[in-house]
C-alpha cells in the first residue's frame, strides 16, 4: 500500500476498521473521531497527524512516523506502536491500557491524564 498517499487528507469520522494503509504517507492527515480499529499503519507516514477521538484500539503502528501527532481523547488500547517515532506527539485524555510502546522514540512526547 505503499502507494497510498493522503497528505493532509481528511478522513473526520471515516469508519477505517481493519483497513490495511501500511506504507501510506498520510503526513498531516486529519483522523478526528475515526474509526481505525485493528487498522495496520505499519511503517507508515502520520507525521504531525490529528488523531484526537479517534478509535485506534487493536491498530499496528509499528514502525510509523507519528512525530508531532495529536491523540487527544484517542482510544489506543491494545495498539501496537513498537519502533514508532513519537517525537513530540500529544497523549492528553488518551486510553493507553495494554498499549505496547517497546523501542518506540518518545523524546519531548507529552503525556497527560492518560488512562
Amino acid at each position: 500500500m505503499s502507494e497510498i498517499k493522503g497528505v493532509k487528507a481528511n478522513f473526520r469520522c471515516a469508519n477505517l476498521k481493519g483497513a490495511n494503509l501500511a506504507w501510506a504517507n498520510l503526513a498531516g492527515a486529519v483522523f478526528t473521531d475515526a474509526d481505525l480499529t485493528d487498522a495496520d499503519f505499519t511503517s507508515a507516514n502520520l507525521a504531525a497527524a490529528n488523531l484526537a477521538g479517534a478509535n485506534l484500539a487493536g491498530a499496528n503502528l509499528t514502525g510509523a512516523n507519528l512525530a508531532l501527532a495529536v491523540f487527544t481523547d484517542a482510544n489506543l488500547a491494545g495498539a501496537n506502536l513498537t519502533d514508532t517515532n513519537l517525537a513530540g506527539a500529544i497523549f492528553t485524555d488518551a486510553d493507553l491500557t495494554c498499549a505496547n510502546f517497546a523501542g518506540a522514540y518518545l523524546a519531548g512526547a507529552i503525556f497527560t491524564d492518560v488512562i
